[in-house]
């Protein structure tokens, strides 16, 4: 039962996570840089903040025994390069479309950011509960390979006006390489989790429930990304002299950007918020435990496809290619059932 509670709420964060990138076609007159610094405020700060604040205070800590606790100032390094990723993971949407863009840039997360981990750790990735960890991460991956071939016979078989109608800048070849950066430099995310685990175990030796002790270390992880995020995004703003966006509309068009980005910013916020909840709920499964990040990637690329498919961004590309795509996710959702099930 523990271990369908945490699945259930890994998916829910994960829904929320592959939902956020919807309220982008709310946002008026504002650019690309001044949208994504802006949403990046609630997504990065703001909320992983209060979240924090939910172990932070049952603990009695101050910031200074947190922050001393070890593993801090990697959190914050890992979760800068995490930033480099978020950059061109936006990219890759913009380019490649919500389904498409964040399916081989989550794919790529997967592996790296479940794989990485287990190897720090000293798991021999060729036996045991190892050997069922890379089992289920190759699973995984061939269920994005499969979702990417998709993406391939779609950008074939739609014309030109077609491209440009369901993914206003589609540009394949782009997209492709960003898509695989922003997957590579995106499982740093994973790793400054895991160097700053002493954290949660010094949150947890005071008492603080494991389902919120983990949410500090992901602040700081957010709280790195944040920084590059913010400096890419103000350079833009200075180069394109875009400046101006978040002054030069009217109060309600303001008032609109501002809740959309936060709406944005919640969605976004609510898969790491729920993997840390979900993964207290499977202390009792190691695999699984170790498994969980490609779970959450693996439902972040199964939810970004229906919301691709709701958005019609696959429309017209031919009842081979949405068969090939519906193959692929079945292939994802496979990867989590057996390991699931191996645990049982």
């Amino acid at each position: 039962m523990n271990t369908l509670i945490g699945l259930l709420i890994i998916a829910i964060g994960s829904f929320g996570q592959s939902s956020s990138y919807v309220p982008i076609n709310k946002v008026k007159q504002w650019s690309w840089e001044s949208f994504w610094l802006t949403q990046g405020i609630f997504a990065w700060l703001v909320f992983p903040i209060a979240g924090a604040f939910l172990a932070i205070v049952p603990s009695g800590a101050c910031i200074c025994e947190i922050l001393g606790a070890g593993g801090a100032w990697m959190a914050i390094l890992f979760g800068a390069l995490w930033g480099v990723g978020g950059l061109t993971f936006g990219l890759s949407m913009r380019y490649l479309g919500i389904a498409l863009g964040q399916s081989l840039a989550l794919g790529t997360c997967s592996a790296f950011g479940t794989l990485i981990p287990a190897l720090i750790k000293g798991e021999n990735l060729f036996k045991g509960d190892g050997l069922l960890l890379l089992i289920g991460v190759a699973i995984a991956i061939a269920g994005i390979a499969i979702i990417g071939y998709a993406g391939a016979l779609k950008s074939k078989n739609m014309s030109e006006e077609e491209k440009r109608k369901a993914v206003k800048d589609f540009a394949l070849k782009k997209g492709l390489i960003i898509a695989i950066l922003a997957g590579v430099m995106s499982a740093c995310f994973a790793l400054g989790l895991e160097y700053g685990a002493p954290i949660k175990d010094f949150i947890l030796a005071k008492g603080v429930p494991a389902l919120y002790a983990g949410l500090p270390v992901v602040a700081l992880v957010t709280f790195g990304g944040f920084l590059t995020n913010a400096t890419y995004c103000i350079q833009q703003n200075i180069k394109n002299k875009t400046g101006g966006d978040y002054l030069s509309v009217n109060a309600k068009t303001l008032t609109n950007n501002l809740l959309f980005c936060a709406l944005a910013g919640v969605l976004w916020y609510s898969q790491f918020f729920g993997l840390e909840m979900g993964k207290s709920f499977l202390s009792d499964s190691p695999v699984l435990l170790a498994f969980s990040w490609s779970i959450l990637m693996s439902l972040n690329v199964t939810f970004s496809n229906v919301w691709g498919i709701i958005l019609k961004e696959w429309k017209g590309s031919g009842s081979k290619t949405i068969t090939v795509l519906v193959i692929g996710l079945i292939v994802l959702i496979a990867s989590i059932i057996v390991v699931a099930l191996s645990m049982n």
